[in-house]
């Protein structure tokens, strides 16, 4: 059962898995040509955290022993759905999603990384690719959620110099909208 609040947002979980070495994992969704973070509902029973870690099995194979913690999102980071993708008969209505990301370094070896946890898998590929990479090639409703976490979560990923600069690709009211 899904966790929906009162404005239609479904509660949710954003995962962003690092190798340490300034790379992320983007997962290929089953049956389209979509790359996304690995993601996943918040069950009524489970915190964020819980569902965390069931997701991170779920779609890519991983344990807790897997990867270690680095940080969450402070609050809750909210997309809506483009109308085409509400679906009016359910019941409560959902219209977005509401999330709590985490971000992860993997102490596994990448070799570890697989998607038939279930019988039902989301990905049947993944790629490591540069940090900022996801923004480009996550769904266009997805993006301003994608620069909001990789931004807060950033310094985590890379304590030393930084996160590397936004790309030169961001709009202007991506870039004027963080400042």
């Amino acid at each position: 059962m899904d966790r929906i609040d009162t404005q239609g947002y479904r509660a949710n979980v954003g995962i962003i898995l690092t190798d340490g070495q300034g790379r992320v994992l983007l997962g290929g969704r089953v049956g389209s040509g979509g790359w996304q973070f690995p993601q996943g509902g918040i069950g009524l029973d489970e915190t964020p955290e819980a569902a965390m870690y069931r997701e991170l099995n779920e779609e890519v194979g991983l344990t807790p022993e897997d990867v270690d913690t680095l940080g969450v999102t402070e609050g809750w980071l909210r997309y809506r759905l483009p109308q085409r993708f509400v679906r009016r008969e359910q019941s409560p209505l959902c219209i977005g999603q509401k999330q709590r990301w985490f971000l992860l370094r993997l102490l596994a070896d990448s070799s570890q990384v697989r998607f038939d946890a279930t019988g039902d898998p989301e990905f049947n590929r993944c790629r490591w690719v540069d940090y900022w990479r996801p923004v480009k090639d996550v769904i266009y409703f997805k993006r301003h959620v994608y620069v909001q976490a990789l931004t807060e979560l950033g310094p985590l990923a890379f304590p030393d110099q930084g996160p590397p600069p936004q790309p030169t690709w961001w709009p202007r009211t991506w870039q004027e909208g963080l400042s």
